[in-house]
């Protein structure tokens, strides 16, 4: 059993996605215990304090004032760092595990750094920038959900943070 230990692949892509799923489950999967229990309580605290969840559920609802009313902003700027933290950690940690259990020297470079830190720092924006939409045209009328208008923005901007990270280092 223990042979099998030290030769057990541990896939980064399973890694990030099961943070993508929640922050710290990318870290049980690397069998990191403690800390992934770290993130998921500072995910579970800022959760509660930002009252993310009401705000989810009346953003589902197409209730976009509400979702707009419940969140606690000052919170809520806490979780994309978070939650771009999480999947970052995971994914680097998987390989250098990998690595390691091959008796070989990590990679001192890291993966993913532009995608998770375009994906939190547009998700912020978007959180910060939401309450500019409030008065808007109902066409747009989806940017008044702190969630959403977060969402596509931490898309659009992990997709630009990794083109952009992907360029420099050609």
């Amino acid at each position: 059993m223990e042979a099998r230990k030290l030769h057990e692949y541990k896939s980064p892509i399973t890694a990030l996605l099961w943070s993508v799923l929640m922050c710290g489950f990318g870290q049980f999967y690397n069998e990191q215990y403690i800390f992934g229990t770290v993130l998921l309580l500072c995910e579970g605290m800022v959760n509660v304090l930002s009252k993310l969840n009401v705000s989810i559920l009346h953003s589902f609802h197409g209730n976009f004032q509400m979702a707009h009313d419940v969140v606690s902003y000052q919170w809520g700027i806490f979780y994309p760092s978070i939650y771009g933290f999480s999947m970052w950690q995971a994914y680097n940690k998987a390989i250098t595990i990998n690595y390691q259990r091959k008796g070989k020297e990590p990679p001192k470079k890291t993966y993913l750094t532009g995608f998770c830190l375009g994906l939190a720092l547009g998700m912020n924006i978007g959180v910060i920038w939401q309450p500019h939409f409030l008065h808007t045209d109902r066409l747009i009328e989806i940017f008044i959900s702190p969630v959403f208008n977060g969402m596509l923005l931490g898309v659009i901007g992990g997709i630009t943070g990794h083109l952009l990270e992907k360029n420099i280092k050609s």
